[in-house]
């Protein structure tokens, strides 16, 4: 499908950015670079789910205009937190849409999960430029999100680290001249193991990325390679390709972050360090670049970069995303429901970890057929296909 990029000429006034979970790890690299290069920034809102007290510092810190805690009873603590200082203080799912709404030219949406979904479509609809970090917004709701970037003139910009590879490497004005993409995968921490082995991985083994500093859940999402069935499905609706010209590609080093081929034979790529502050800096900073922190690449010390196939046999992950998104509709926002459930119980020791693809399978089987065409429908079978998830036994 494909979402182009419309504004190219840089808005030399500081930028008024809105961060949408500032105080999950993509939002903290986010107030980290904006406290690097303060003079290009004003901050007009922040927003948490509970973590009042990091989410006031970052507030008092950034001068924010705004702070949002998305739990209603933890209003009073930030209210408390920020006397004195000018700074409103809101609370509720409804303030968190308030502070999407609030006058700003960029707005960081990274808020996780599908309380996510309406926030980031309030911003959408201002049609602003909106950095894309939480995965839902495309997987869940993909058909329709895309529809509202387009009808507002959105600007609509990667955050992960692939897709934003992809992103800076791809001629939207040739699209026609693309053959394929090519995501890369880290493989995880598991990717040499055999079944047999996986079978006994406990979570603590599971969270220890081999190069990436990411929370729980998007760890354990990297050592079933979902996360890399995610972000299939992301690039089918991000970028001008078919479904079956997406691959993906196992790079354990994690320099290369993703290609684009063109039909001319040429592949393009973007390398760096594993870093996540350097695709935020792209997507803050767009259409300009700005300094990020990230350390220096140096092909010299790597030396050798190495590629391998997919195994989706001991990874079922790949396989599972890919029909999800064959079948369109509900089943994508099903898979990406069970799997936030799967994922929950493992790290809670109620199931195993080969049993995360099988509650995933299983769910899709009972509900991989539901039609949705509204954001209501969206939220109710994100809602019903987490219920079943729960409910099932392996």
């Amino acid at each position: 499908m494909g979402v182009s990029p419309t504004r190219i000429v840089p808005d030399l006034a500081p930028k008024r950015v809105t961060i949408l979970g500032s105080t999950g790890s993509v939002g903290a690299n986010t107030v980290d670079l904006i406290q690097r290069n303060r003079g290009g920034f004003e901050v007009e809102a922040l927003t948490a789910n509970r973590n009042v007290a990091a989410l006031a510092q970052q507030a008092i810190s950034l001068k924010a205009r705004l702070a949002v805690v998305a739990d209603p009873g933890s209003y009073l603590e930030l209210k408390s937190a920020l006397s004195g200082t000018g700074i409103e203080a809101a609370a509720g799912p409804e303030a968190v849409i308030e502070a999407a709404l609030r006058p700003s030219d960029w707005v960081m949406a990274a808020i996780v999960g599908s309380a996510g979904l309406r926030p980031t479509l309030a911003a959408v609809r201002r049609g602003i430029t909106v950095g894309l970090a939480n995965k839902e917004c495309l997987v869940s709701a993909g058909d329709i999100f895309v529809d509202e970037v387009r009808t507002h003139g959105a600007d609509l910009l990667p955050v992960d680290s692939e897709h934003s590879a992809i992103y800076q490497v791809l001629d939207f004005n040739q699209a026609d001249k693309i053959r394929r993409i090519i995501l890369t995968a880290s493989g995880g921490p598991f990717r040499q193991f055999t079944q047999a082995q996986m079978k006994d991985v406990t979570p603590k083994q599971a969270v220890a990325h081999p190069n990436w500093d990411m929370g729980a859940k998007i760890s354990v999402d990297s050592a079933t390679m979902m996360n890399k069935g995610l972000e299939l499905i992301e690039a089918y609706y991000l970028f001008p390709v078919a479904e079956p010209d997406i691959e993906i590609l196992v790079h354990p080093q994690s320099v290369i972050h993703s290609m684009v081929d063109y039909v001319d034979g040429s592949v393009l790529a973007q390398l760096g360090t594993p870093d996540m502050r350097t695709p935020i800096a792209y997507a803050l900073a767009w259409p300009d670049r700005m300094a990020a922190p990230a350390p220096k690449l140096s092909l010299a010390d790597i030396r050798t970069l190495t590629f391998e196939a997919p195994d989706s046999d001991r990874f079922p992950a790949l396989r599972l995303a890919r029909e999800a998104l064959q079948r369109g509709s509900g089943a994508p926002t099903v898979l990406n429901a069970a799997n936030e459930i799967a994922v929950e119980r493992f790290l809670n020791h109620e199931i195993g970890f080969l049993d995360i693809a099988r509650t995933v399978e299983t769910t899709l089987e009972e509900m991989g057929n539901r039609t949705i065409s509204t954001l209501d429908d969206v939220l109710e079978t994100d809602r019903e296909a987490r219920r079943r998830a729960r409910a099932i036994t392996v």
